[in-house]
């Protein structure tokens, strides 16, 4: 399944209030929402039509969350869906992350673009091949590391695979604590030895199957449950999802 099309029927099935998305590129992605919505990236050049409710900001992901009210622009509403699609550098992936968990809610999801390139060229800081994912594949070891308390799910779509992040913490300031040193750390000279089980995709999830599971109809219900806080809804999220991928034998 194309990653586009995932997209979409995320938007259908988690229907998140709003929507924000970095590195728009051409709008592709973005024309999707069917909320208020948010898309940055400061070279965007859109031949895709776009529903009312967006607002474009030409400007870089560091500039906009640091603004003084970036949710000014979602009616004051915190995000519901993510999309991290810029920069195909680790360390920009995970402030990206770092910034927009900040402004989340445990019931939202945020999904990184381009976690699993094909080779070690498709994998290079340096940009060297057309279809380019640079090392954001490295994100999925860092939140495995480092914040064991989410729930992080490899998708196998076309053509690099997508990473579903769920039960963000707003709160947590494990990674922006540790960012220094991890950016150090990812910052590795090409050509990088890309883990055998990134290169064959290994634990990733048939797209179709996740859009199947039954955990998005529990988000929008806990959504509304301004009672159900992270850490009960968090727990019996992580049970959802363990069922889900059970019945459905992933």
């Amino acid at each position: 399944m194309h990653y586009l099309d995932f997209l979409a029927q995320i938007h259908e099935r988690l229907a998140p209030p709003t929507y924000l998305e970095i590195g728009i590129r051409h709008g592709g992605s973005l024309a999707l929402t069917k909320s208020v919505s948010v898309g940055i990236d400061p070279s965007y050049r859109l031949n895709h039509p776009l529903p009312e409710g967006v607002t474009l900001f030409r400007e870089t992901s560091d500039d906009y969350f640091e603004r003084e009210d970036p949710l000014e622009a979602l009616d004051d509403r915190r995000i519901g869906l993510s999309f991290i699609d810029g920069l195909h550098l680790a360390e920009f992936a995970l402030r990206d992350f770092v910034n927009v968990e900040r402004h989340a809610d445990w019931t939202s999801v945020i999904v990184f673009d381009d976690i699993f390139p094909a080779d070690v060229e498709m994998a290079a800081r340096d940009r060297q091949t057309w279809l380019w994912t640079g090392d954001v594949y490295k994100v999925m070891a860092i939140l495995a590391d480092h914040r064991p308390d989410l729930i992080c799910l490899r998708v196998d779509t076309e053509p690099t695979g997508l990473l579903l992040v769920l039960g963000a913490n707003p709160h947590s300031t494990v990674l922006a604590d540790r960012y220094r040193k991890l950016a150090k750390a990812i910052d590795t000279p090409d050509p990088q030895p890309v883990p055998a089980d990134v290169l064959a995709r290994r634990g990733a999830v048939d797209p179709q199957r996740v859009l199947d599971a039954g955990f998005w109809d529990y988000l929008r219900r806990a959504r509304e449950d301004p009672g159900l806080v992270r850490p009960i809804g968090l727990r019996r999220l992580r049970r959802r999802v363990r069922l889900d991928l059970r019945k459905l034998r992933l």
